[in-house]
């Protein structure tokens, strides 16, 4: 898909892999988001989550884990969860690649699994990857009464999101494992992103059915009734026993909001660009 091209801009490609792993070429360099390269049926579902007895990944990779890290620049890791960051992924990438994450603790994890050039991502300033300025956003990963819960809370821990902004670039933003807080709608406010990937697959635990820990259907309408320019991509589906929302179920609610001409669900290994 082609979405148009400002002269004065060079070409965002956005390579949905599968979950929450894409490849975003971004101002000439390809950055590798929240790699999980394993095959399909690898790990146990998710304990005490909907649909637990299923194994993921649910489905394979679109193409093989070789291809995917090809030409890569650097890595970004949201956070550590297994759907995020996971032990292929661990001994596939290169230990010299660069890798930003949210905090010292992830940092202290990748350091500890042999990469030796992990980078923390601050929400104070930026930090400059080859003319990409990449700026850590907050969120969280779960319904705040969800965290009154000891295992719930130790075992969701904190996720980020990504801005990505260079010159004569669209700002793109990836909102991560969060459901909507004030931060989501700060972020949205001081970047001004035109590009943002949402995680919806409305991802569940039995203790707390109706409570979500990602983002869902409804949260992409409301995104885009915030602002009617914004290009929403809607990822973390399909792919791991959790979630409850499948992109036909995006495709739909997008079709009866008459917002279908800018949200996009990308099948696994589909391209866009912007």
């Amino acid at each position: 898909m082609f979405f148009g091209l400002n002269p004065a801009q060079s070409e965002i490609k956005i390579e949905h892999i599968r979950n929450a792993t894409t490849k975003i070429t971004y101002a000439g360099k390809t950055f590798l988001i929240d790699p999980m390269l394993a095959e399909k049926g690898r790990y146990p579902g998710f304990e005490g989550s909907f649909n637990s007895h299923l194994k993921n990944p649910l489905v394979d990779l679109p193409k093989s884990k070789e291809e995917i890290i090809k030409n890569i620049d650097a890595v970004i890791v949201t956070h550590t969860h297994l759907d995020h960051w996971d032990e292929i992924a661990i001994h596939t990438l290169s230990k010299k690649l660069p890798i930003f994450v949210q905090n010292e603790q992830d940092a202290n994890l990748l350091k500890s699994q042999g990469f030796k050039n992990v980078k923390t991502l601050s929400s104070e300033k930026g930090i400059d990857f080859k003319g990409i300025t990449l700026y850590k956003t907050s969120g969280a990963h779960g319904e705040t009464e969800m965290y009154s819960n000891p295992y719930f809370s130790k075992e969701a821990g904190d996720a980020m999101g990504v801005v990505f902004q260079a010159p004569n670039q669209k700002s793109v933003y990836i909102i991560g494992d969060s459901v909507w807080t004030a931060d989501i709608y700060k972020a949205l406010n001081k970047y001004q992103p035109e590009i943002v990937i949402m995680n919806t697959g409305d991802a569940r635990f039995m203790f707390a059915p109706n409570s979500q820990i990602i983002m869902s259907k409804n949260d992409v309408v409301k995104l885009a009734q915030l602002n009617p320019k914004i290009k929403i991509i809607a990822v973390h589906m399909e792919a791991v026993n959790h979630c409850t929302v499948s992109r036909e179920d995006i495709e739909n609610i997008a079709k009866e909001n008459n917002i279908q001409d800018r949200v996009f669900a990308p099948k696994d290994g589909e391209i866009l660009t912007f």
